[in-house]
């Protein structure tokens, strides 16, 4: 019996020997074969990362060589960071300085019922000029290429002083200042030329002619000149600008509290109706919004006094 159990229980103790040996062969090819998966695998995988580092700079802003740069130079390159030029037309330079234009330059921006650029028809009539004094009180003149504005366009003298071209039809054309008032019913457009201006287009027995006329900035100009009117002093005064290349649109005076503007008259005279504008600096501004600050004018009444400044061509 004990043979019996032996016989029996020797087969159960050998079988588990020879399964293992296979099963030991088994597990170790399955571990080779994931070893190499393995190793395999993990060549992919770094492979992969590697390339995801190529590609950032590619796909991620952040991780780009130029990316740094631009948002170092945008802030700088913003006209918010950058500080803008000052306008030229608050520019006040004093009568030792060249004036420069306003940005408003070619716009004439200032200009009334006569502006830069823009072509005027009419016609033109003749008057008999005498010393070349007119409306505009500028006194008398030797130049005599001279003329009266007609009422609507004189607009309360703010064509004194212009500078206007004029051709006729045949194309004769003259060069006139403008220094007189031609009073209604001379119609918009008419200009009164001098006889000496008029005979530079066609004989004075024509009568009318049809015109066409516009305003110019004249490259050759003297300094500007400031008359005080008679009975100005410190406490009153009537003040005039003289010999200006553009139309004067403004004046103002400097007072205790600051620059005030004077009412422009007919007869081309700013007035300061009461006594608190003589004597200080004063401010003209043209009709392309350029100003020139003029200091040290003494109070000389009825006398021209230069500045040594003028306007700037347009």
């Amino acid at each position: 019996m004990r043979t019996t159990k032996h016989s029996a229980a020797q087969p159960l103790r050998r079988h588990p020997r020879i399964i293992g040996i296979p099963l030991a062969l088994l597990a170790v090819g399955v571990v080779v074969c994931l070893s190499a998966m393995l190793l395999g695998g993990g060549a992919d995988t770094r492979r992969t990362a590697d390339e995801s580092v190529t590609a950032a700079p590619a796909s991620d802003p952040a991780g780009s060589p130029t990316a740094a740069p631009d948002a170092t130079i945008t802030p700088a390159q913003s006209p918010i960071a950058s500080p803008l030029p000052s306008p030229r037309g608050t520019r006040t330079p004093s009568a030792a300085s060249r004036p420069r234009a306003d940005s408003a330059g070619s716009t004439g921006s200032l200009a009334g019922r006569i502006r830069p650029a823009t072509r005027y028809r009419g016609v033109a009539t003749a008057y008999e000029a005498g010393d070349g004094n007119g409306a505009c009180l500028y006194g008398p003149s030797d130049d005599l290429m001279v003329a009266a504005m007609n009422h609507t366009d004189y607009e309360t003298a703010k064509a004194c002083g212009a500078y206007v071209r004029v051709r006729a039809a045949n194309g004769a054309s003259v060069t006139v200042r403008i220094v007189n008032e031609c009073p209604l019913p001379c119609a918009p457009g008419q200009i009164d030329l001098s006889q000496q201006a008029f005979a530079r287009l066609a004989d004075l027995s024509v009568g009318r002619l049809p015109i066409t006329w516009k305003l110019l900035s004249p490259s050759k100009a003297g300094a500007i000149s400031i008359r005080y009117k008679t009975g100005s002093s410190p406490y009153w005064c009537g003040i005039q600008v003289i010999g200006h290349r553009n139309p004067v649109a403004a004046l103002d005076v400097r007072t205790a509290n600051g620059w005030r503007k004077l009412h422009r008259t007919d007869y081309n005279y700013f007035l300061a109706p009461d006594g608190n504008g003589c004597s200080r600096a004063i401010r003209v501004t043209d009709i392309y919004g350029e100003r020139l600050t003029i200091r040290g004018i003494a109070i000389e009444p009825d006398v021209a006094q230069p500045t040594g400044v003028q306007f700037t061509r347009h």
